[in-house]
């Protein structure tokens, strides 16, 4: 046992020794950055614990998202009408909303022909700290999520803590959550994309869910994106 540890030690500084005296290696680590919604894991203790890239800020007066193709951050739109977002909103990589979503929102909403929206699962960020910028990783607890859906499609906006935020890090369920947070949440997903005294809405939210729901659509939307991207899923050898 011991031979095999010190085997796997050496071939570990060999590997590291090549990439240093390689500059063509060292060159593609400094040009390129992992991608992340494909290239960043979802967590190892998923889905108790995910990873979630923060494309938007509260203090955000534009609407960001990341790019599909290329990964980088890009402008989606001026937030429009004042209506920011109240948290830190992002995505989990390694996740689509796809069959599997769709067939878990379905059953809560009780309702046929949902489809998934294609993109990654949403993820809301509850944090006490000022974090001036987004394009970041960070550490988060899910604690529940919004069953939203947005043109008939599930969009599921997963609400999770910081990990080891000093207000909210002790936060384990959603119903522990403060009602006016969620009533802003609520009031910003179902306006965001409304001018003031529109009375016609593509986006509702059937229901509101806790830790186990919540936990239940990461393990679904992990398996959707392997679904999707089997060539991808086999770097990562984790399933949820």
């Amino acid at each position: 046992m011991k031979e095999k540890k010190e085997q796997a030690e050496d071939t570990d500084k060999t590997v590291e020794l090549r990439v240093r005296s390689d500059p063509f290696q060292r060159l593609l680590g400094l040009m390129f950055k992992a991608h992340p919604w494909h290239g960043v894991s979802i967590g190892e203790e998923a889905p108790a614990v995910v990873v979630a890239y923060i494309e938007i800020v509260p203090t955000d007066t534009v609407k960001y998202e990341v790019d599909k193709q290329s990964g980088f951050l890009k402008v989606d739109r001026p937030q429009r009408f004042s209506n920011y977002c109240p948290v830190y909103y992002g995505l989990i990589p390694q996740t689509y909303s796809g069959a599997q979503v769709a067939g878990l929102f379905a059953t809560r909403a009780r309702r046929k022909g949902m489809v998934g929206d294609g993109d990654p699962l949403d993820i809301c960020v509850l944090s006490e700290k000022s974090i001036p910028h987004s394009d970041i990783l960070l550490t988060a607890l899910p604690i529940g999520g919004l069953s939203l859906a947005d043109g008939g499609e599930a969009d599921d906006k997963i609400i999770a803590v910081m990990r080891d935020d000093a207000v909210y890090g002790n936060l384990t369920d959603i119903s522990q959550c403060p009602t006016a947070l969620l009533d802003r949440l609520r009031h910003y997903f179902l306006t965001y994309k409304s001018a003031p005294g529109t009375t016609h809405h593509n986006v509702e939210i059937t229901s509101v869910y806790g830790r186990e729901e919540a936990m239940n659509v990461i393990r679904a939307s992990h398996a959707d994106y392997r679904a999707k991207y089997p060539e991808l899923s086999s770097m990562w050898s984790k399933n949820l």
